[in-house]
């Protein structure tokens, strides 16, 4: 059976390509795909998803699944607003999708490039962006927020221009500063999201972290 694999950051650089294609026995499980690319991924601490959903080592594959390698993440009422793009963030723009009536509080928060050239950012971007997704509605029931809002850049972002932006509505200030906490802190840790720092020079390196939050 065929299997597609994703790759991600280092990976990516390292085959060359994000992509791929895996031929294995019927019944193979998620370990049996590490080992065939073990001379691409060994050495590295790896988070796995099948079909968009974290997995573990003996999770069965079928044909026509997509594995994901997700290397360590560098280190982030009404349906929440959630999106990767690679255009420009305007925080005028997040902010206006959070007013409520009901709210007495707006707390926003802007991530931006800083002492290097630029940034290159790379996403998983249909798991990142179901990741936020969750992230803002447990911060929104957490704590009673109004609404709730991320977006996040990816490819350059030259230094002093924003990469996240979040923002968030509540009827009083504790709430809504705790809240924005929160939806910063979990997208972070866990939206499969990767960041290289390049010089003015050109060299760059890719941002070393952790396995995502929440795994297993």
């Amino acid at each position: 059976m065929r299997v597609r694999v994703r790759l991600f950051a280092v990976l990516r650089e390292r085959a060359g390509r994000d992509t791929i294609e895996l031929e294995l026995p019927e019944g193979a499980r998620v370990a049996d795909a590490l080992a065939a690319v073990d001379d691409l991924a060994g050495g590295l601490s790896l988070v796995l998803a099948v079909n968009r959903e974290y997995a573990r080592p003996d999770a069965p594959l079928a044909a026509g699944d997509e594995l994901a390698l997700i290397p360590p993440v560098s280190g982030g009422a009404g349906d929440p607003h959630a999106r990767v793009t690679g255009e420009p963030l305007s925080l005028d723009a997040v902010t206006a999708l959070v007013r409520d009536p009901r709210a007495g509080a707006v707390v926003t928060f802007q991530g931006v490039t800083r002492e290097v050239h630029h940034l290159d950012y790379e996403a998983y971007e249909e798991m990142a962006v179901e990741a936020m997704r969750a992230i803002l509605s447990a911060a929104v029931e957490r704590h009673g927020l109004c609404a709730a809002a991320a977006e996040h850049r990816v490819g350059t972002v030259p230094l002093g221009e924003p990469s996240v932006v979040v923002a968030v509505s509540a009827p009083h200030r504790a709430e809504a500063f705790a809240g924005a906490r929160e939806v910063i802190d979990e997208l972070k840790g866990r939206a499969p999201i990767w960041k290289r720092e390049v010089e003015g020079s050109g060299e760059g390196r890719w941002v070393s972290g952790a396995p995502p939050r929440g795994v297993g």
